[in-house]
């Protein structure tokens, strides 16, 4: 992820921005939870591109899933 994501206390005070952009990865899902097609995000932001985008979702879909094992095997063990 760290190829996808930067963070520098002199970028936007250390807000995780997109790799090369000064976009927030936040802007990204603020545009999803809003119903706002993945184009659109593109559009509204050109610096991403679609696969940074894409990356930042599988990545965060896989953290997901980690921690939901995690979680379902403290529940059981």
């Amino acid at each position: 992820m760290a190829s996808i994501i930067h963070s520098d206390p002199e970028i936007l005070g250390g807000t995780p921005v997109f790799r090369g952009t000064r976009v927030p990865v936040e802007s990204l899902f603020d545009h999803l939870a809003k119903s706002i097609p993945l184009d659109e995000f593109l559009d509204d932001f050109p610096t991403v591109s679609r696969e940074q985008a894409v990356a930042v979702l599988h990545s965060s879909s896989q953290l997901l899933q980690s921690l939901t094992a995690l979680h379902d095997e403290n529940l059981v063990g």
